[in-house]
């Protein structure tokens, strides 16, 4: 397959409306995780770069937010237009970049332009007027809401467009001007978003680009001119992040890991459970934060389960991530293919057992792969059971009841999604509430942009998509007037 990748090597950054010359001197590469080829780079902006792009959004700000809710959201509408006309250069460059199956990346641009229409969709609930009488009747409040401000949108690897979308949609529609930074390793496809916007007719220094290593970000984070944060990525840095914007008293919301169970009960179906497994277990080959990479399987049915997860997992097809039957791809970085076999060293020395995969040699001679890995026999306490992997194992662990298969799904210190398979849907949707997760799929896991996704304890502060999502880049304002 012929990648259309329209940008490689760039020495730009994207402020006030122009692609302008970096002024930093370093430069990030970019390097294809399935081949090892490094084909692009970007530069690495500059203190200076930032003042401008930072100062750029700020003048931007007030035009942008004086626009109706409605007109905001027909820039967003054709905004999702020009993305969809970008799909395949979205699709290859994302593939190039992190090594996401094509099979995957193509759903981006048809994501994101969903995401923009979603947002656009709420021009109204701006618009409806929201007005609170005095309880002794001789006043009313009317209550605004206000945006926020200028926005830093911190974006990770695994997802690098519909994770930057996320954010962006809704600080837009909420009349905010934002400054984007990719994460390191992606920071070439999200310029196809903002060739988008350009062509949209979105005013200059509403959206702004600018591209550096991590610790450019924690400078975009604490720089004086930022008014919110928005961050996704892992918990570590999420933590830092928070500590920032807790000592600026700056608004900021954290998508971050998790550790998600599938709870199976004792009626699944396992032929149903194995036409969604990989989508729900190990999506984007494992480098999705709220997959279930913890199966909870009942100890009547233990070992057919085992059975089937391992025959599933083992017939799925790992290989170039361009070739639209691959399954697995590569990690996105030899860094993450290292983490990745740590823990499948641990998994083994802790007592688990490889069913297939394992820290094997790859098939292939070049490229940051990694077996596929089912692990049964885990026991809680395991690191595997218990930490973040962002790869392509899953763990199998037993329970003996329904109170114990709970506990299990509940024993982390994360809480981003989660799944519940079962052959009654009634029972399924009833034992949902007593999982302490963000999100519960059953008998799969999507998520819904009209319905928000928040993570708990370890696994972040805030939500993202939804109502709730427009809120976080609003500030009310209550105006008070006397009628009698």
């Amino acid at each position: 397959m012929t990648a259309n990748l329209p940008y490689r090597h760039t020495d730009d950054l994207f402020i006030d409306g122009d692609w302008t010359p970096a002024t930093g001197t370093g430069r990030t590469l970019v390097t294809n995780p399935a081949t090892e080829e490094v084909w692009g780079s970007v530069p690495q902006a500059s203190a200076a770069d930032l003042d401008r792009a930072v100062a750029a959004a700020r003048h931007a700000f007030s035009g942008w937010r004086a626009l109706t809710p409605t007109d905001r959201a027909g820039f967003l509408l054709r905004l999702a237009d020009e993305v969809e006309k970008r799909a395949e250069a979205i699709s290859h460059t994302n593939t190039w970049e992190n090594g996401s199956p094509v099979a995957e990346s193509s759903r981006a641009a048809g994501n994101a332009a969903s995401i923009f229409r979603y947002f656009a969709s709420l021009a109204g609930l701006l618009e409806t007027p929201d007005v609170r009488p005095f309880p002794d009747g001789s006043g009313e409040t009317v209550v605004r809401q206000d945006p926020i401000g200028v926005c830093a949108l911190i974006a990770p690897w695994n997802f690098p467009i519909n994770l930057v979308v996320a954010k962006l949609a809704p600080a837009l529609m909420a009349g905010c001007t934002v400054v984007i930074k990719p994460a390191s390793p992606t920071p070439l496809s999200v310029r196809l978003i903002v060739d988008a916007a350009v062509a949209a007719g979105i005013p200059p220094g509403v959206i702004n680009l600018v591209t550096g290593p991590g610790s450019f970000g924690d400078a975009l984070v604490k720089h004086p001119g930022i008014d919110k944060v928005a961050f996704t990525g892992s918990t570590p840095v999420g933590r830092t992040i928070a500590g920032a914007c807790g000592t600026l008293l700056r608004p900021v919301t954290l998508e971050l890991g998790g550790k998600s169970s599938a709870l199976v009960l004792p009626d699944v179906d396992l032929d149903a459970l194995s036409k969604v497994l990989i989508r729900t277990c190990m999506r984007n080959t494992g480098q999705t934060c709220y997959i279930s990479t913890r199966i909870l399987a009942p100890a009547e049915r233990y070992d057919e389960l085992v059975d089937m997860v391992t025959a599933t997992i083992a017939a799925a097809k790992q290989g170039d991530p361009m070739q639209p039957d691959t399954v697995f791809g590569p990690a996105a970085t030899r860094a993450q293919e290292q983490t990745v076999r740590e823990y499948l060293r641990s998994g083994v020395a802790e007592g688990a057992r490889a069913t297939t995969g394992g820290d094997v040699p790859s098939d292939f001679d070049q490229g940051f792969f990694v077996k596929p890995t089912v692990f049964a026999d885990v026991t809680p306490d395991m690191r595997i059971a218990r930490e973040e992997i962002f790869g392509p194992v899953l763990s199998i662990l037993r329970y003996s009841s329904i109170d114990e298969g709970v506990a299990l799904a509940n024993n982390t210190s994360f809480g981003l999604g989660g799944t519940i398979f079962s052959a009654d849907p009634d029972r399924a949707f009833a034992l949902a509430s007593r999982l302490d997760t963000g999100s519960v799929g059953l008998g799969f896991f999507a998520s819904n942009h009209a319905a928000p996704f928040a993570g708990r304890h370890d696994s972040g502060l805030g939500a993202e998509f939804g109502p709730e999502g427009l809120k976080a880049y609003l500030v009310p304002q209550s105006v008070h007037r006397r009628i009698r």
